[in-house]
């Protein structure tokens, strides 16, 4: 009869599996089930991780369109007057200026205007 020597290192895969599934709909001691879970909690997981940089590029996009409409300025055309005028933000920076700073983003905005 063959000796068995990986049941600990099975058990604790098994222990460490249900312990990431933890809370999910799978039956509480039901191997296929949990794997499939976890498998597709892994899968959204990573498109999440995708579109949390989108969903944050477009806050950056209305923050920053909020802030230049409030100076009588449209997002494209303040996009432009900074390219134009040789000041490159990027729209994170540009958003937390415009949230933060106000008085820092107005001269921002009238150096963009004058460029244009």
């Amino acid at each position: 009869m063959a000796r068995i020597k990986r049941a600990q290192i099975r058990k604790t895969r098994k222990k460490n599996l249900f312990r990431r599934v933890r809370g999910f709909f799978v039956g509480r001691r039901r191997l296929r089930q949990a794997i499939e879970a976890r498998m597709k909690a892994e899968k959204q997981e990573f498109i999440g991780r995708k579109q949390r940089k989108r969903q944050f590029r477009r806050l950056w996009t209305q923050r920053i369109n909020a802030a230049a409409r409030q100076h009588g300025l449209s997002y494209s055309r303040f996009i432009h007057g900074l390219k134009q005028s040789g000041i490159d933000i990027n729209r994170k920076m540009l958003a937390d200026l415009a949230v933060r700073e106000p008085v820092a983003f107005s001269a921002l905005v009238e150096r963009a205007r004058s460029a244009l």
